[in-house]
């Protein structure tokens, strides 16, 4: 689905992968589960692209609904590969940066009951790690910001110029407007909040999620 022009959300990927084109090629942020490597490709070449064209590969987060794909699309376009120090140690693992402990009795518990057993990352070595501040060439430039709450390591990416944040699991949206962090799978309640707090400060236009509809008019629409 077209977000702007040349910033498109990959469809029917259970954490929303987001894929931006520029003059030197595509950036992929995040890749969904073990296997979603194959829808965005098939997105991908929807758009006018092939695998070879991907030049970079940025990761919000070690949850597997975030890095599962990653290997395998990696290994099909050979693209560099981003994420903060903290998660790429856990992809390197194959892991989560964090224990994971829904709170509760829910749906997500009990996929995550049935599906954990059955269902595991590839390890993977990042190629860079970012830090706060650090820009990448995509979109005018893509400002790296640290988010930890939702897990130690997190980042959001924000792209001043479009006006475009892309912010991982630090916020979901629902219903036009976004949430914190969801209870339970949250690694640290505060600074969930003090991440919330800084991402709302930035004036971004159009916030990208990774999970729930892409927030058009977001101002306004921040959980504080």
């Amino acid at each position: 689905m077209k977000i702007i022009d040349n910033v498109f959300v990959v469809p029917h990927v259970v954490a929303n992968p987001y894929v931006i084109l520029d003059e030197d090629g595509v950036t992929v942020i995040d890749t969904g589960l073990p296997r979603s490597e194959k829808r965005i490709l098939a997105y991908i070449a929807g758009v006018g692209k092939q695998a070879r064209d991907i030049k970079r590969i940025i990761i919000t987060h070690a949850d597997l609904d975030h890095f599962g794909g990653l290997a395998a699309l990696q290994a099909a376009s050979g693209a560099r590969t981003y994420a903060s120090k903290i998660e790429a140690d856990a992809i390197a693992t194959g892991k989560s940066s964090r224990e994971i402990k829904p709170a509760g009795f829910s749906l997500r518990r009990m996929l995550l009951a049935l599906v954990s057993p059955f269902v595991k990352a590839t390890p993977f070595q990042i190629d860079e790690l970012l830090l706060e501040g650090d820009k990448l060439p995509a979109l005018g430039g893509l400002v790296v910001l640290e988010t930890p709450g939702h897990t130690p390591g997190h980042i959001s990416l924000f792209a001043p110029s479009a006006g475009v944040l892309f912010c991982g699991d630090s916020m979901v949206s629902d219903q036009n407007k976004l949430q914190g962090s969801r209870p339970g799978i949250t690694w640290h309640e505060s600074r969930a909040r003090e991440s919330e707090r800084k991402q709302a400060t930035l004036g971004a236009q159009i916030v990208c999620s990774g999970h729930g509809p892409v927030v058009m008019d977001a101002m306004g629409k921040f959980p504080v």
